[in-house]
């Protein structure tokens, strides 16, 4: 009876600290397989959603019984923010109108609590430097994982689990073509790369700091893993805070490795620096003098970007056009464009046209337009411009206070601070930022009380948060839920271990 009151009362100290461990390893690592669809989306319920929910609970109930550590301030501010999303949604549903489905709304703002709750959960589980090392390891062990089956994804024809459309988010099992971008265990390409650009300046944090080649393998591998994601915009954040980050430690040999090692990595992936050289291409577009219509053809393959059709209407039809070269290839998809509008119009009409009838009417439409070689953005982010973005800037202006609400922009905004501000307004963005800005500052300040090889591990998590605010403006990430679970559950082990690992005769100093 004894061995069992000493198990339960290990037990009831260690549950919450095993559950985070279990966290650690469950997020990144199991597939986004579904639970259950939400009706008029892809969004799933997933298995995680209930482990979150017996952490929660556990929690809690550890909360009533006052066994747990808050940071108040953390929370007040965790608080505003969830009042002021839920307020958006109510708002929106039942008095703007501007949330079609309540039930999407509302799960929308109920998983902005549920990814941040990891937070507060992961924050009492750390009461010692050893626990702050114990879980930046296991995330480590969890990154060297990820980036061996993202390997195996490509090169072994091991499976994919994707949400990246309505078909994949059922919960198929996918097998990657060589040319394809690998997802790892994450649900595409591009949350995928947001997890490695925040946690690859804390693995250089740690080489710097001990010295050990194993951190700049498993950096090596995480490098590997984002190459062969071809996730331009993650590929950019890596470059904007990785060179920084080694200058401002003052680690140029550090630095120049890197760059090298990226230089030779880079082109193992075609499909990655075809997205990056893409990202402008020249076009020849076929334009009509007369009316202004422009035809953009496409060549359609599966490991490109075509071009969009953003900025074709700054081509001027007034004056005289110049004379190029026509792209026989150009031709033949502009023709064959014109031939499939020609027989809707016929199917419309209940007209039958004859293979001549049809070839003599594409030739004649044809006829009337002229080549124009034009330097046009990629589909991906003439999309941006022309619908998604767009879309943000006006549910801002019909109510800057509290956006349009959670969900009235649909699945993805493709940029979460135009996301923040169309769906949440002023109010749920600037609280929002207020948490992220207080995180940021005072991790910052207390780098000032840490030795110098700690310094470096808190540099990188600061660096990590700036690559992967950086690249949330291009994707929604803080939306993505391995990666938001990721970001708040790293967030809440460096801003728990402060009092632990400064210098302590700087613990009088520390404020939190």
């Amino acid at each position: 009876m004894e061995k069992l009151k000493t198990l339960l009362q290990w037990l009831d100290k260690h549950l919450l600290t095993i559950l985070v461990i279990g966290f650690i390893f469950i997020i990144p690592l199991y597939p986004k397989l579904p639970f259950k669809m939400i009706n008029y989306t892809y969004v799933a319920v997933r298995l995680e959603d209930f482990y979150m929910v017996i952490i929660s609970l556990v929690y809690f109930i550890q909360f009533l019984r006052k066994k747990v550590t808050v940071p108040w301030g953390m929370l007040m501010l965790c608080g505003a923010y969830w009042i002021s999303v839920f307020v958006s949604y109510l708002y929106g549903y039942f008095i703007q109108e501007s949330i079609a489905i309540n039930h999407l709304g509302f799960l929308h703002s109920l998983r902005r609590i549920e990814y941040m709750a990891i937070f507060f959960i992961v924050y009492t589980t750390i009461r010692s430097k050893k626990d702050f090392y114990t879980y930046i390891n296991l995330i480590f062990m969890v990154l060297f994982i990820v980036g061996v089956y993202g390997f195996g994804q490509r090169f072994a024809g091991w499976p994919a689990v994707q949400t990246m459309n309505p078909e994949f988010a059922k919960g198929y099992f996918l097998v990657l073509e060589s040319w394809a971008r690998i997802s790892s265990t994450f649900a595409g390409h591009y949350d995928l790369g947001g997890y490695l650009i925040l946690l690859m300046p804390i693995i250089i944090g740690c080489y710097i700091a001990t010295n050990k080649k194993v951190y700049f393998a498993l950096f090596t591998v995480a490098l590997m893993a984002l190459i062969l994601s071809a996730s331009r915009a993650s590929y950019l954040a890596y470059a904007v805070t990785m060179i920084p980050f080694l200058i401002y430690v003052r680690k140029f040999k550090v630095l120049i490795v890197i760059i090298a090692l990226t230089a030779i990595l880079t082109p193992l992936s075609d499909n990655l620096t075809s997205r990056i050289s893409r990202t402008f291409q020249q076009t020849q577009i076929f334009v009509n003098p007369e009316s202004g219509d422009v035809i953009v053809p496409r060549v359609k393959r599966a490991d490109t970007l075509p071009p969009g059709d953003y900025g074709i209407n700054s081509i001027t039809t007034g004056g005289a056009i110049p004379l190029v070269e026509v792209d026989s290839k150009a031709v033949e998809e502009t023709k064959a464009l014109i031939k499939n509008s020609v027989l809707e119009e016929a199917e419309r009409n209940n007209t039958t046209l004859t293979t001549e009838e049809t070839n003599a009417m594409v030739n004649e439409i044809f006829g009337t337009y002229v080549p124009v070689n034009k330097n046009l953005l990629d589909i991906s982010i003439s999309t941006r411009f022309q619908v998604a973005w767009p879309r943000a800037i006006a549910a801002f202006i019909r109510n800057p206070l509290l956006g349009t609400g959670p969900s009235s922009l649909g699945e993805a905004t493709d940029g979460d601070y135009l996301r923040w501000i169309g769906e949440l307004g002023l109010l749920g963005t600037t609280t929002f930022l207020a948490i992220l800005g207080t995180i940021f500052i005072k991790v910052w300040k207390a780098t000032k009380l840490m030795t110098r090889k700690m310094q470096y591990l808190y540099y990188g998590f600061l660096f990590g948060i700036a690559g992967v605010f950086f690249n949330a403006g291009y994707i929604d990430l803080f939306e993505a839920s391995k990666l938001a679970y990721t970001f708040w559950l790293v967030a809440g082990v460096f801003f728990a271990a402060i009092p632990f690992v400064i210098k302590k005769e700087s613990v009088d100093k520390l404020k939190l």
